[in-house]
């Protein structure tokens, strides 16, 4: 079983649309949306779900009341000023405390310390993560709440749960969407991967952006290709980054030109190489190919 994961330097470089496309032209696989912080593969793929639960990245802290003292040991000890108490200090018997969800860390220092055990710590709930079926093949996807933190572990469940189902159905091949940047969510995305395709754009930032990428990968020793997405739009800039693709010791995968066929597919809720058989998907098509040869190679 090969692991494929399609990542960018930002958000907007088509990653997503090209996974789509992957997604239609791949045999015996099964897809994974790991950037569960913005997740969006499913408005394309229209997935039919077969299964939910919810995700719980860790715990969080909540004063029961009838059960306080209002000793005030947990405001003390709160690195991160979550313990709050009414304005009123000057007699303890007014004064009452709450824990500010969003502050809290869920660290458990606060629980440790309350001597009359009226803090409760429980499993916070972060985000909902999905099995479901899509024309293209099975999928594991997630949907991780406002404001929610964690999305490390729920990448990293989003890929096992993914590769269960590889194990299980004898499918050869994960193809992951992965979390754009090179932050945690990414690291989640890309570790113990056989190949990373970095997309990105003919412009300085996304010349920016893929070198950071590529450092990142490198220092994980995972197989890379590049892909610029839109080289078109400035061509003198995508030579560029191409020549320093090449300097890296990085292959390019391919590039893929500008075409409004990308969002007219996407309107329809098509891969663009389902919405057309011309220009754009006759780039992505040989993106694949080279993509695929060198996964397996």
């Amino acid at each position: 079983m090969k692991e494929l994961v399609v990542i960018s330097g930002k958000g907007g470089t088509g990653k997503t649309s090209i996974v789509a496309s992957f997604a239609a032209l791949a045999k015996n696989k099964v897809l994974a949306d790991c950037d569960v912080d913005a997740a969006d593969l499913h408005l394309v793929l229209e997935p039919d779900i077969e299964y939910t639960e919810d995700f719980s990245g860790g715990k969080q802290a909540k004063i029961i009341t009838e059960k306080c003292n209002r000793c005030g040991r947990c405001y003390e000890v709160c690195r991160f000023e979550a313990v709050k108490r009414t304005p009123d200090q000057n007699e303890a018997e007014n004064v009452d405390y709450r824990i500010d969800p969003v502050s809290c860390e869920g660290c458990g220092v606060c629980v440790r310390a309350c001597s009359v055990n009226a803090i409760a710590f429980e499993p916070a709930i972060n985000g909902q993560w999905f099995r479901s079926q899509t024309r293209c093949g099975p999928m594991v996807h997630a949907r991780l709440g406002i404001a929610e933190e964690n999305s490390g572990k729920l990448v990293s469940l989003v890929r096992n749960e993914a590769r269960k189902i590889a194990e299980e159905q004898g499918l050869e091949m994960v193809i992951i969407d992965g979390s754009p940047g090179i932050g945690c969510p990414v690291i989640a995305s890309i570790t113990g991967a056989d190949m990373v395709l970095v997309v990105t754009e003919p412009t300085q930032s996304g010349q920016h952006d893929l070198q950071r990428v590529v450092e990142l990968t490198r220092h994980f020793g995972i197989k890379t290709m590049v892909c610029i997405n839109k080289w078109d739009l400035n061509a003198k800039m995508a030579g560029k980054i191409e020549d320093q693709v090449r300097q890296e010791g990085v292959a390019m995968a391919g590039n893929v030109r500008y075409d409004n066929a990308f969002t007219q597919s996407q309107i329809n809720k098509l891969s663009v190489v389902e919405y057309t058989d011309n220009g754009v998907a006759d780039d992505i098509r040989k993106l694949w190919e080279n993509v695929f040869q060198a996964l397996n190679s």
